[in-house]
């Protein structure tokens, strides 16, 4: 069993910052990536910022110059900061994580609860 646990987001006003961790926890062998998406109402879920294994880093443009997305190894972890904030970043945050559990196969797919981020103009 593999658990993705979010904290943080909340109520801020536009142009305040936020942060948002997460951390897998359970039976891990090897993660791939992880990251964050965002789902804003009426809207699709799209990718806001992800990791790999390889050092690589993927932003959404919406978000370039403004969120840093960071990783702990150690704690199978990452952290979202979100500076200069705007009211379209309003929308639930969901951390994902690409998680390999046995050295062979593939590796499956992980997600938090979800975590409102709110940002009042």
């Amino acid at each position: 069993q593999v658990q993705v646990v979010e904290s943080g987001g909340g109520l801020v006003q536009a142009g305040g910052s936020l942060g948002l961790s997460c951390a897998a926890s359970g039976n891990i062998f090897r993660i791939v990536a992880m990251g964050w998406y965002r789902q804003a109402p009426g809207k699709q879920r799209e990718l806001v910022a992800s990791v790999n294994s390889g050092g690589g880093y993927n932003y959404a443009d919406s978000v370039k110059g403004r969120f840093t997305i960071s990783r702990d190894n150690a704690k199978n972890a990452v952290r979202l900061q979100m500076n200069s904030l705007k009211p379209e970043d309003t929308a639930v945050y969901y951390c994902y994580a690409y998680i390999y559990t046995t050295p062979q196969g593939n590796w499956n797919e992980y997600w938090g609860q979800g975590t409102q981020v709110t940002v009042s103009s």
